[in-house]
């Protein structure tokens, strides 16, 4: 069955557009050219976000490094960690009330029976155990542990007691064995007996792998004999060792965030529980040896809590838990370099923490890099990533489009120039011949004339009306040199990108829709220097003072001495001449304010251009009174234009002014044939 399509009226509600590598590659534009590090540029755009072309913003690194530091900042504003303390406490001093009240009902009763034998026993007996329970320890664990050994009165006193203690086992090795704690419950004693072999092969397997021995026995193993206390099912004994350090060590870290008093308690009933269990030799052994391998777990960590609802021990535990998650997704977001590290973020516990769009946009940016390397814009090369040719032409053609958007649409491409001329370049259109015509005979249309007239059969005559010629359009080589301020005020004045956008744009142009013309690219500062065009993206600023025009124009004059065609100089600047190159002296000389020494130099310059029928067009981007002086005197000297621009304006200067200089070399073209 043929496929079937659903359309309805667009009410700009639908999405459904993808993010591609040119959305990406928009994005960076801009600070690519400005800072000329591509890598850079990348993570700054991981770190402020985007919107995508579905309108969905794409969080940055920066917003959600925010959240997670307020979803921290409530959780300790909101608890209390006594609270684990006092639960246990007061549930103690529950069955010990509960038993008090079994004493004195039980003293009642013999009261109230009559029996003098029966009262003088039972007082006997209450009173030696109401001094047991007025001289129980203090602390949780002694008072466990004597409770343990108490012969209880009451059976619901000694039943509470005992559902508090599985409680709190169950309690214990969720915070130290969180995804165990399923396996450990409810256990027999064949089940406790399988445990500590278990804990045993564990620590075994650990020390062996430390002593770089062969581990016995193999995970594989150890996972058919144990697998069941494990329901996550680790894959590897890595994965399994890490996922138990990060528990051990959050247990570790409410403890660390206890008070002195806190702490003591909590470590001490812990201790007892697990002597209780018979346990406790082989998790201070597991805990020591987990803390050597996995020294960068956070087994350090501590918190300071301010708030006033307390929490029991299984909710500190879990919210131990997910401070440590904070801290984990906040510590590989702070130090993710590149798209490609957020690969290693555990995606459903950024949505626990972030929500879904949070983990949608790591999803996104992690794909950052890979699509622009899959869409050939980029290649990696020693761990960086670096433009590929493709990705050079990019730049510029979006430098070109965010130009041209900005120009009114009856500004360009309005009115054409009659195309048919004499020339060189064809246009694979045909014509019959005409006397004066270049002679640039279509052979195949010529003999299909000769045939259609005269029919077939060799040989085939010719006659001048079956001559056609190939139509040329009019053709015209312009060479231009783009000569770009690089000093340190371009930036300092907010000039830098605006230029050398327009220098990727005027590249991208002149490749693209005049590829017979030149166009060579001079940069300077205190001296100058040609830039090739696969340079141009990543060229920043000089950090040097100094504006050396006389040395760029000797570089471009040069340059432009091995091009034919009209000639022309394009000047972008904020300021004037400051330095120039003395004969003989490599080391340029600098001055501020100009002096007369350096503007007659690059005036002299000026007048060689002048001489080789060069034009210098100069763009002004700043109105000082010096580079207005200095201008002035170009431009007479010259006779080539000067303009005064902004950073807003500048591309419309510049490619407008390009385009219809193109258009009327065309047409005085045109009208000398």
């Amino acid at each position: 069955m043929p496929a079937r399509y659903d359309y309805s009226r667009w009410d700009g509600t639908q999405t459904g557009f993808d993010l591609d590598a040119d959305d990406i590659f928009a994005e960076i534009t801009d600070d690519l050219l400005y800072h000329g590090d591509l890598n850079n540029a990348l993570r700054r755009l991981m770190q402020q976000g985007f919107r995508d072309k579905n309108d969905e913003r794409i969080q940055g690194i920066r917003e959600m490094l925010e959240k997670l530091k307020r979803r921290r900042r409530e959780q300790l504003e909101q608890y209390d960690l006594g609270g684990v303390y006092d639960d246990i406490a007061q549930e103690l001093r529950d069955v010990m009330d509960m038993e008090r009240e079994a004493l004195d009902k039980l003293q009642q009763e013999a009261h109230d029976s009559g029996d003098q034998r029966r009262q003088e026993i039972t007082d006997e007996v209450t009173n030696e155990r109401r001094m047991q329970l007025d001289l129980m320890p203090p602390d949780l664990a002694g008072r466990v542990k004597e409770l343990q050994n108490y012969e209880f009165t009451s059976s619901e006193a000694r039943e509470k007691f005992e559902e508090l203690m599985d409680k709190l086992r169950q309690e214990l090795m969720q915070s130290y064995f969180n995804q165990m704690a399923e396996g450990m419950s409810n256990v027999s004693p064949e089940q406790m007996q399988r445990m500590k072999d278990m804990f045993n092969a564990l620590n075994r397997m650990l020390e062996q792998r430390e002593a770089g021995q062969e581990i016995d026995p193999s995970f594989e193993q150890f996972m058919q004999q144990f697998g069941d206390f494990f329901p996550q099912n680790p894959q590897t004994l890595d994965e399994l060792l890490e996922q138990m350090a990060e528990q051990m060590a959050a247990m570790q870290a409410m403890l660390n965030s206890m008070t002195p008093e806190q702490r003591a308690q909590l470590q001490g009933l812990a201790e007892q529980l697990m002597e209780d269990m018979d346990l406790r030799w082989q998790v201070d052994r597991l805990a020591a040896n987990l803390r050597g391998a996995f020294p960068g777990a956070g087994w350090d960590r501590r918190y300071q809590f301010s708030g006033n609802d307390p929490l029991g021990f299984a909710e500190a535990a879990s919210l131990m838990d997910q401070l440590g998650d904070i801290d984990q997704l906040e510590n590989l977001l702070q130090s993710s370099g590149s798209p490609g590290a957020l690969a290693d973020v555990d995606i459903d516990k950024a949505r626990q923490l972030l929500g879904d769009d949070g983990a949608r946009s790591l999803e996104r940016l992690s794909e950052l890099a890979k699509m622009l390397e899959d869409a050939g814009l980029v290649e990696r090369k020693e761990g960086r990533l670096e433009l590929t040719p493709k990705g050079m032409r990019k730049v510029g053609a979006n430098a070109l489009n965010d130009l041209f958007a900005k120009l009114a649409k009856d500004r360009i491409g309005k009115h054409q120039v009659d195309p048919a001329g004499v020339g060189h370049e064809r246009t694979y259109d045909t014509k019959p011949y005409e006397y004066g015509d270049p002679f640039n005979l279509s052979i195949e249309r010529t003999v299909r004339n000769a045939i259609q007239r005269a029919g077939g059969g060799t040989p085939v005559g010719l006659s001048p009306e079956d001559f056609e010629v190939e139509r040329t359009e009019t053709f015209t080589r312009s060479s231009t040199v783009l000569m770009l301020d690089l000093s340190l005020s371009m930036p300092m004045r907010d000039n830098f990108l605006a230029a050398k956008k327009v220098a990727m744009a005027l590249h991208s142009l002149i490749s693209t829709q005049f590829p017979r013309d030149f166009l060579g690219i001079v940069g300077f500062s205190e001296v100058a220097r040609e830039l090739k065009p696969e340079q141009l993206p990543e060229v920043s600023w000089d950090f040097v003072y100094g504006t050396n025009m006389q040395h760029a124009f000797l570089l471009s004059r040069r340059m432009l001495a091995r091009q034919s065609g009209t000639k022309q100089i394009i000047m972008i600047t904020d300021g004037e001449p400051t330095a120039h190159l003395r004969p003989g002296d490599p080391i340029p000389f600098f001055a501020y304010p100009p002096v007369q020494e350096t503007v007659d130099a690059t005036l002299t310059e000026v007048y060689r251009c002048t001489r080789e029928n060069i034009r210098i067009n100069t763009f002004m981007l700043d109105a000082n009174s010096y580079l207005k002086q200095f201008v002035e005197k170009l431009t007479q000297l010259n006779r080539g234009r000067a303009f005064f621009t902004t950073p807003e304006t500048l591309g419309d200067y510049v490619l407008v002014d390009f385009i219809e200089q193109k258009r009327a070399m065309r047409g005085r073209a045109a009208r000398g044939a």
